[in-house]
């Protein structure tokens, strides 16, 4: 799953970032109604929404074309804005992908669609998330936010919560993590970051427990761990390993007292004892 692609211009004197594009694996599905639409087949094709951004580091240096006249960005600080999209739009993709699976359902919009999933992925980045982004030269974190959650409702984009799901141990410390660790510097105890946390344990858990193959460069690991222990056990041991979770979560009593409580609720399908009650 690509994150920022990186272009230069004139020598690297500006750093260039593209957004990430949402671009859903081409199943056979996709590439047989293509064909149907265009009287060719493809297998080259890459479906993906419309929307596109790019954002330069603005250094005061006339280096070429008129950039923003063409719909670029330019900003004194690109580590903000990449900030800001791996927290709000990667962070809640993810939640979404692990809690969705969970809940039955199989691509980003069909989870959208589920009312109290789609209020809970909400609610987790406006009072959880965006607090602690930090000020992002040019972007509206509000309507950013409202942007994404549209983006995700895009139901001609089937995009497999599967897919998302992929190499979670190499995401989750960027996307929920960072979140996490801010709003605990903070002396805030996010219950809903710590719910989609729970989320991506309890689907390795299973998937483990049941024999299902596990996508991810510690899978092997993950495995064995799961293996001998229930769901919350499993949690403490990822964080002992450090293998998605962070050993410093072993020494903050109050979040793995939150994090196992959210882990058994999560396993036990105990919905009204997570932030997605109603």
């Amino acid at each position: 799953m690509p994150n920022w692609r990186h272009g230069s211009r004139r020598r690297s004197r500006c750093r260039a970032r593209w957004s990430i594009l949402i671009t859903p694996a081409s199943d056979a599905c996709f590439l047989s109604d293509l064909a149907a639409q265009l009287g060719v087949e493809d297998a080259a094709a890459v479906q993906r929404e419309s929307f596109a951004q790019w954002v330069v580091e603005d250094r005061g240096i006339d280096f070429g074309p008129d950039l923003e006249a063409v719909g670029v960005i330019l900003t004194s600080d690109v580590a903000a804005w990449e900030r800001a999209k791996l927290r709000i739009l990667n962070g809640a993709h993810s939640s979404i992908a692990y809690l969705g699976l969970l809940r039955g359902a199989g691509s980003v919009a069909e989870a959208m669609c589920d009312v109290a999933l789609a209020r809970f992925a909400d609610d987790m980045v406006r009072d959880e998330i965006q607090p602690f982004v930090g000020t992002v030269p040019g972007l509206d974190l509000d309507q950013y936010r409202a942007d994404v959650m549209q983006r995700f409702r895009n139901p001609a984009i089937v995009h497999r919560l599967e897919q998302i799901a992929i190499d979670g141990s190499q995401k989750i410390p960027y996307r929920l993590g960072d979140s996490l660790a801010a709003n605990r510097a903070a002396g805030v105890l996010p219950g809903h970051i710590v719910t989609a946390l729970a989320g991506w344990i309890v689907f390795l858990h299973e998937r483990a427990r049941s024999g299902t193959p596990i996508a991810d460069p510690h899978a092997a690991a993950m495995a064995e761990l799961a293996g001998g222990t229930d769901a919350a056990g499993f949690a403490r041991a990822l964080a002992e390993r450090d293998i998605g979770l962070t050993r410093a979560l072993l020494v903050d009593a109050a979040l793995m007292r939150a994090l196992e409580r959210a882990v058994c609720a999560v396993a036990a399908r105990d919905w009204d004892a997570t932030p997605l009650a109603g």
